[in-house]
Order: C-alpha cells, then structure tokens, then sequence
C-alpha cells in the first residue's frame, strides 16, 4: 500500500517539517541577508497592517471547531449583486489563530485601489491551525535529500474539513457567482489548491497554486478549472519538480494549464507570481 498518512491528531511529519524549515531560514535571516530581509519584513507587515484595515475578522464554527478568516467586500457592497470569489490559502509560516498572519503574502494584491475598481471581487483569506495543514502529506528522507509523498485519495483534514464548510457558508451568506468562484495558494496553500479543487472539482473556475504540488495520479479530477501555475526552479523547501510533475499529468488529461518557473528563484516564487501583470486580468476573465 506504500506510505500512508499519519494520525492527523499528533502532530504530522508535514507539521515537523515545515517547522525544521522555518528554524533553517530563520538561521539564514541571520546571516548576511539579515539587513535586506529586515527592510523587506518592514514593507510587509507594513502593507499586512494596512491590510488589516480593510479586511474585516471574521470567524466560521463548524461542531465547536474554529477557522478563522478575513474577509474583503467589494467597494460600494450591493448585497444584491452577484460577485466572484476568491479564496487564497496561505502557507505554513502564517498558522495559527490570531486571524492576523496569513494576511502577509497576497493580500494587498487584491486590496489595492485599482484591483477593487477594476475587479470587484468577495476575497477570503483563511487561517489555518497552527499544527495542522491543508492537505495530507508525508515526507521520507533527510534535508537537503528530503522527499515530498502526496497521496491520490485521503480524507479530508480538520482545516481542509472547515474551508469546505466555509465555502458553503459563504454561498449562503453572499449573492456568490457560481460560475466565477477562484482559488489559489501557497507553498502548504498551493498543496491545498490542488487538494481543495480534487475534493471539489466542479466548483472553481480558475486555480492558481504557486510553490505547490499534489500526486499526479490526481490529474483526471482537476479539468473543471482553467490553470496557472509557479514555481522557482531553485526552491529547496518544496522542489520545483512537484509542481513540473502535476502540469504534465495534467496536460496528458488535456486541462488548460499555463505554467511559470522562475529561473534562479527560490521558495518566494510567490513575489514573482504576485507581479505577473497578467494573473489578474487572466483569473477574472475565467468562467465556468
């Protein structure tokens, strides 16, 4: 039967793992790049604080269990208008539950003045747990020789559990268009984009995971979306080839899949993609 997931009440090899690799580039901001990524940090949480601002804290419960998110309506909010959606999942560093961190990357992408002019859009950022992920995943090996096993069908985990029960909150709350619903991640969000679209794979219309990668075995179930994917070809924490393995088996299945490798970028392909002048004209433009 090969690898299978662990008890997801313990604390998981993909907690442990992207635990070890925050500790390592911990080490490196310490280094010589301890200046640069100061002024970097600054900028960040300068624009994540002003980002607070804007979205609001929100909470969804599910069986006495808490997922936090922030929430950012459209300008001028008509309740009786249809809107699309967009949901972001955030990687490993911003767990928790202060409903403040996963703000950090992405956010003021879809805050800035002229994205909400020009795409008015419901834009969800959840949190996820700070010991638990997205998806299900195992890891074998040591680092720097570490291996990434994804599986083909697992069930759903704890977070996994509440984002689907969000989504279905949110449709109920909110005049959502269904045929213009969007996802997209990060490194543990990029995992969860691919896992979020398999568990269901007739609600989005455009997925956009970045630094991310799933079991290719997977691919039959991801036609419904338009795809765009990134990565760096020198990503050392999740290795570009997980991302390069699904856009093949994805194309073999004949999905329309666009995909972005960064040359000489590391683990942050996300600044990269976030730049692409043409990621928001491309997802909105997406239909069912």
């Amino acid at each position: 039967m090969g690898y299978q997931p662990r008890n997801l009440n313990e604390k998981s090899t993909i907690y442990r793992y992207f635990y070890n690799l925050e500790v390592k580039y911990a080490s490196i901001m310490k280094s010589s790049f301890l200046g640069l990524c100061s002024v970097l940090l600054f900028f960040s949480f300068s624009a994540m604080a002003q980002d607070t601002l804007v979205y609001s804290k929100e909470t969804f419960e599910k069986k006495g269990q808490i997922l936090p998110y922030r929430l950012l309506l459209p300008k001028n909010f008509d309740a009786k208008t249809r809107y699309p959606l967009v949901l972001f999942l955030h990687g490993s560093g911003e767990r928790g539950n202060d409903n403040e961190a996963q703000l950090v990357h992405g956010a003021s992408l879809f805050s800035k003045e002229e994205t909400r002019d020009q795409f008015p859009a419901i834009v969800v950022f959840p949190q996820c747990s700070a010991e638990s992920s997205w998806s299900t995943i195992d890891i074998t090996g040591d680092f720097p020789n570490r291996e990434m096993i994804f599986f083909e069908d697992v069930e759903a985990t704890p977070d996994m559990d509440l984002l689907e029960g969000l989504l279905k909150q949110l449709k109920k709350d909110y005049k959502i268009d269904r045929d213009r619903m969007y996802v997209g991640g990060l490194s543990m969000g990029g995992m969860g984009t691919f896992e979020l679209v398999r568990r269901n794979p007739k609600m989005f219309a455009a997925a956009f995971p970045i630094c991310g990668g799933a079991n290719p075995k997977i691919s039959k179930k991801l036609r419904g979306p338009h795809w765009w994917v990134f990565h760096g070809d020198a990503d050392e924490v999740v290795l570009e080839k997980y991302s390069a393995n699904m856009v093949k088996a994805m194309k073999s299945e004949g999905i329309t899949v666009k995909y972005s490798v960064y040359e000489g970028v590391g683990h942050n392909s996300w600044d990269n993609a976030f730049e692409e002048p043409d990621l928001l004209p491309w997802l909105f433009s997406k239909s069912r």
